[in-house]
């Protein structure tokens, strides 16, 4: 369908909730035919009842009468008939009276049959193949009324999600259209439209270090715009072929809490824990230091190996590799860089992701 901008309710920038009316277009073309389908549709409805229902008993009355009156001028005509025949052997009429008697009789004889076949049509109603065809008439009749609502329900235009207004591509008096491919000039879209709380950061993943990522490994995530302020994100999405020609491999991470200083289209970089761990392994090789930092956990902090880590009030999943297991605990090989708090003996209901609340210790 196509359609002039009647009315625009937004501008570039405005937050609006799902449902929202963004734009409306005229609608009085529309608001016709849909009304020539509802008359369309009235008719055939009244024309299938009265099939339904029959003859009234005044038209059965009324076809009764006329065969009647068809038998009596046929009575008539066959005594007429009768009575000339007697004259013509007595020779007082002329063979052609006779001729013309015989001639009123066979007309009235066919016109009592043919009113007859009439009344016995009149009482049986209409054929069962004359129901079905108004029937099918009804339902394309239903079917353009539907179309007919839809595209005028398609002249008001609503938010699809709740979230920002990026752009406005219409203004008053332009034309605007649904279909795939613009017709006389007309736009395909009027707004752009961005759940802010919902981003994510593509990224493209050289394939030599694809192996070291997993679904839902968590990262810190910065922008080009604002460096000092880092962001919380797991990996969403992988795709499920390769770049031959980059050799990379991409994947979606999304940013757990999301606020007011990201927008759409930033430039932004990951750096997940296991290239941080390769990072301080190399400075410690380089400047001769210390070795690495032995992370050991209490065994009743581990289930299906995996631990849960407290962050912002949510207990986040972080899959670990272990190895020997002391008095103090168990040691974890990967997964842990140190210093993180962790939930002990957590519940078997937990699931990435909870809110949990911290419990605060009394003397």
């Amino acid at each position: 369908m196509i359609g002039r901008v009647k009315w625009i309710g937004v501008e570039k920038g405005d937050r609006v909730k799902e449902g929202d009316v963004l734009v409306r277009l005229e609608d009085d073309e529309y608001q016709a035919q849909l009304m020539q389908a509802r008359g369309q549709m009235a008719s055939l409805q009244a024309r299938l009842a009265e099939a339904m229902n029959g003859s009234r008993p005044e038209e059965i009355a009324q076809a009764q009468a006329n065969v009647n009156t068809a038998q009596s001028d046929l009575d008539n005509a066959r005594v007429t008939l009768d009575r000339n025949v007697r004259l013509l052997k007595d020779g007082v009429v002329a063979r052609q009276v006779v001729d013309d008697a015989q001639a009123r009789y066979d007309n009235a004889l066919h016109r009592v049959d043919s009113l007859q076949k009439t009344f016995d049509l009149v009482k049986l109603g209409p054929r069962k193949e004359q129901i079905d065809s108004l029937r099918g008439l009804l339902d394309q009749a239903r079917g353009a009324v539907n179309y007919a609502e839809t595209n005028l329900a398609n002249t008001i235009i609503r938010a699809p999600v709740t979230g920002t207004i990026l752009e406005r591509a219409v203004e008053k008096g332009e034309f605007v259209t649904t279909s795939f491919v613009g017709d006389r000039g007309a736009k395909g879209y009027v707004v752009s439209l961005a759940d802010l709380n919902d981003l994510e950061v593509e990224l493209d993943i050289a394939q030599n270090d694809f192996a070291k990522l997993h679904a839902q490994q968590h990262g810190a995530v910065t922008t080009d715009a604002f460096p000092d302020r880092k962001y919380d994100g797991f990996i969403k999405e992988i795709s499920p072929e390769a770049n031959r020609q980059k050799a990379t491999v991409q994947i979606k991470v999304k940013i757990s809490k999301p606020d007011t200083y990201l927008r759409p289209e930033m430039n932004a970089s990951v750096a997940f824990a296991a290239e941080e761990k390769r990072a301080e392994k190399s400075a410690s090789a380089a400047a001769d230091a210390a070795a690495k930092p032995v992370v050991i956990v209490p065994a009743a902090a581990l289930r299906d190996g995996a631990v849960f880590v407290l962050l912002d009030g949510k207990a986040l999943r972080r899959t670990v590799k272990t190895g020997a297991v002391s008095t103090q605990g168990v040691r974890v090989e990967q997964g842990l860089v140190g210093g993180e708090d962790l939930i002990t003996n957590p519940p078997p209901g937990l699931k990435d992701g909870d809110k949990v609340r911290q419990k605060t210790a009394t003397l």
